[in-house]
């Protein structure tokens, strides 16, 4: 990690392993100098996440999460248990998804679930490290009351949840969605940083803000 800091050109690398039956992206990110990372919404399928780790060659320091839902945080606390790490995220909103994965595992009739409470809430304007690589948080409510954002700037990437989507945003039909929020949250908080962010969605391939901001039925 120390490393990574005293080389500002050091790359963050990023990989996607699918997990759940709602082939949600559980991201990988790490160092490619130190090898050091963290995991980004385990939502389950650990034996591939970690298979995913093993193949990367990685050492995981910390878990992400940004948002409450199962596919998203329901594996956590698992693998909370199985590294021996802690887990950051989301915002303190989504503390009602959180200690209703079980519930919500009841209902998607997916088993082995836990609830989770993250051992550090996010907030706007808080700052995430990653090897060393800082990455700005944006509270980003709409999909869920405590999504946040992960925003690496040196690098222009971030990592959205279920935000925004290739040619999709989130959906809202959920318990405590909001639309207007969401779409409000994208148009003042994420597509001001530029139409060359590369972003990493919670499903579906990666894209960039401009083609979003130009092209996405949601926003334009």
């Amino acid at each position: 990690m120390s490393d990574a800091r005293r080389n500002p050109s050091s790359q963050l690398k990023a990989a996607i392993v699918r997990v759940t039956p709602f082939e949600q992206n559980c991201t990988l990110i790490w160092d490619d100098a130190t090898k050091v990372g963290a995991v980004v919404d385990p939502g389950g399928d650990l034996d591939r996440i970690e298979r995913g780790i093993k193949e990367a060659g990685i050492t995981v320091e910390k878990i992400l999460l940004t948002h409450g839902h199962i596919d998203h945080a329901g594996g956590a606390a698992d693998l909370r248990d199985r590294l021996g790490v802690k887990i950051e995220g989301p915002h303190r909103n989504d503390a009602v998804l959180l200690d209703a994965l079980e519930k919500q595992g009841e209902m998607y009739g997916i088993s082995g679930v836990r609830n989770v409470k993250p051992d550090r809430w996010l907030d706007e304007g808080d700052k995430v490290t990653v090897a060393g690589h800082e990455f700005e948080i944006f509270h980003c409510p709409g999909h869920s009351p405590g999504s946040v954002v992960f925003f690496d700037r040196r690098q222009k990437f971030a990592l959205v949840g279920d935000v925004i989507f290739r040619g999709s945003i989130g959906r809202t039909d959920f318990a405590y969605g909001d639309h207007e929020a969401l779409i409000s949250s994208i148009k003042t908080k994420l597509l001001p940083l530029g139409d060359d962010i590369a972003f990493i969605c919670g499903h579906g391939p990666p894209s960039q803000f401009g083609p979003e901001r130009l092209t996405n039925p949601f926003l334009v």
